[in-house]
C-alpha cells in the first residue's frame, strides 16, 4: 500500500491552511489521485486561487459544502461517493473553522456566540464524520493491510492550543475567546471518542494543532507562515500509526497538553 493517501477530502479548502493543504498535497507531495476541496461557495470571489489550482491539477475536485448545514454535508457525500470508485476515502481533514470574537469572556458570552462557533467547529466535523464514515470504512477494508495510517483510512481534526485546559489559566487574560476554546475542547473529546469507537474498523482519528499561523483567522502577528505549518502537519500525518489514534499533536510532532 502507498505510504500516501490517494483520496483526500479537505474542508475550508479555499483559504489559509485548507488552501495550502490542497496546494502541497497536489504540487509538492504527490500521490493524491483525487482531492476533494470543499468550501461553501465554490464560485465565489474568495475561491479564485483554489479554482486556478484546480485548472492546473485535474485531481482537484471542488465540492460545495457548508459545514454548518447538515443537508449540504449530505449532498456533498452523495456527490463524492460515486467518484471514489469503490475504493473509499483514505483521508478526511476537518479543517474548516471560525474563531468568533476572541475577546468574548464568560460574562459576555451569548447563546448566539456559542451556537455560531459550535455549528462550525464541533457539529460540522461530527456530521461530516458520520456522513463519510461508510467511505472511510470502505477504504480501510480494501487496503488489505493491518494497522492504521493516514494512507489507509483516517480523520484529522484541526484543533488548537486554545483547547488546552492545562494552559488555559496561563493565557486566558491574553485571549479569552471562550466560545472558540470550548468548541475545540468539545472537538477533542469527539476525536477521542471516535478513535475508541472506530478502532475496530482500523480508522485512525487524531487532532493537530497547526501552530499560531499567519492567516486571515490567525492574524498577521502569527508566529509561522502557512507553508511551514502545512509542511510540518503533512510530515506528522505521514508518520502516524495506530499508536497515534486519539493523539493531540502539533505541526512539529510534539504532544499537546490537554
Amino acid at each position: 500500500m502507498s505510504s500516501k493517501p490517494t483520496s483526500v477530502l479537505i474542508t475550508g479548502a479555499n483559504r489559509g491552511l485548507g488552501l495550502e493543504l490542497v496546494r502541497q498535497m497536489t504540487e509538492d507531495k504527490g500521490g493524491v489521485k483525487k482531492l476533494f476541496a470543499c468550501c461553501r461557495e465554490p464560485n465565489g470571489p474568495k475561491t479564485e486561487t483554489l479554482q486556478a489550482l484546480a485548472k492546473k491539477h485535474p485531481d482537484i475536485i471542488i465540492i460545495p459544502m457548508d459545514v454548518s448545514d447538515l443537508d449540504s454535508i449530505k449532498e456533498a457525500a452523495k456527490l463524492i461517493g460515486p467518484q471514489l470508485g469503490g475504493e473509499g476515502l483514505n483521508l478526511l481533514i476537518n479543517n474548516a473553522g471560525i474563531a468568533g470574537n476572541n475577546e468574548t469572556t464568560v460574562q459576555e458570552i451569548t447563546p448566539n456566540d456559542v451556537q455560531d462557533v459550535f455549528s462550525v467547529n464541533f457539529m460540522g466535523p461530527l456530521n461530516i464524520i458520520k456522513e463519510f464514515l461508510p467511505h472511510l470504512r470502505a477504504a480501510a477494508k480494501v487496503s488489505g493491510t493491518a494497522g492504521m495510517s493516514c494512507s489507509k483510512a483516517a480523520v484529522i481534526n484541526m484543533s488548537s492550543d486554545m483547547s488546552s485546559i492545562t494552559t488555559a489559566r496561563r493565557y486566558y487574560s491574553l485571549i479569552p475567546g471562550v466560545p472558540y476554546r470550548i468548541s475545540k475542547v468539545a472537538l477533542n473529546m469527539l476525536t477521542v471518542c471516535a478513535a475508541e469507537e472506530m478502532k475496530k474498523d482500523e480508522i485512525l482519528f487524531a487532532m493537530l494543532h497547526p501552530g499560531w499561523v499567519r492567516t486571515e483567522m490567525g492574524g498577521p502577528e502569527g508566529e509561522i507562515g502557512v507553508e511551514e505549518s502545512v509542511n510540518g502537519m503533512l510530515e506528522v500525518m505521514a508518520s502516524m500509526s495506530e499508536e497515534h489514534s486519539g493523539a493531540f499533536l502539533d505541526y512539529e510532532n510534539r504532544t499537546m497538553p490537554w
